[in-house]
């Protein structure tokens, strides 16, 4: 049993392809970059904090083997582009990567709850914007969707269309890198039921650097 630190669907819909049973603990952390904090860095720590904000709510005796968190977070250059806090900033964002390539950093952690073990990583994914107009803009941002999202969209979001490409791994630009967390599992263990390299969605234009471990990676770790 595995402990999903998150309340996203898109995550959750993701962590189910590996066939991993898991249940929903949502960890509240304070998600603010720290002072000359780089992209990746940030979410590494956030991953981590989740990770531990959640194990440290669970009662003795709980049933879970390990607990996954991730972070994920859009950067322009070293920019840090979290969730608009209103409709000016979410404007503000999507016209700032228009037309242009970014970077797309997600964290995970996973702990391992019978000995505190911990592993991290992060997964960082091009990602080319179409050059969409001011008016679609808009029509996005009157769904509500870019709301709770980093960078202010979704990638897979069926009216706005963002992306024009991606270059790395699409399912990391959703919320969660299975490979990754599939490999960090079994550094700890922890099997993988299914064959995720056989479901997992991997670009074939840049080879996913944890792909072929991930594939590697025994019933038994």
């Amino acid at each position: 049993m595995i402990l999903l630190a998150s309340t996203s669907p898109r995550r959750r819909e993701i962590l189910a392809q590996g066939g991993w049973p898991f249940t929903i603990l949502p960890a509240d952390i304070d998600e603010r970059p720290l002072a000359g904090e780089d992209p990746r860095a940030y979410v590494l720590r956030l991953a981590a904090e989740k990770a531990q904000a959640a194990a440290g709510r669970l009662p003795p005796g709980s049933p879970q083997a390990a607990v996954i968190a991730s972070d994920t977070t859009v950067a322009d250059g070293s920019l840090i582009l979290g969730k608009p806090a209103d409709a000016a900033e979410a404007f503000a964002m999507l016209a700032r990567l228009r037309g242009r390539m970014h970077q797309v950093f997600t964290g995970v952690a996973v702990i391992r709850l019978r000995d505190a073990g911990l592993r991290v990583d992060a997964c960082a994914t091009g990602v080319t914007m179409r050059a969409y107009r001011d008016d679609e803009i808009r029509a996005y941002i009157e769904t509500g969707d870019p709301f709770d999202k980093a960078g202010a969209y979704a990638v897979q979001h069926a009216g706005f269309h963002p992306v024009e490409a991606i270059r790395g791994c699409y399912p990391s630009v959703m919320g969660l890198p299975l490979c990754l967390v599939t490999r960090l599992l079994a550094e700890l263990g922890i099997p993988r039921p299914n064959d995720v390299t056989a479901t997992c969605l991997v670009d074939e234009t840049r080879p996913c650097r944890v792909y072929e471990q991930a594939a590697r990676a025994g019933q038994g770790g």
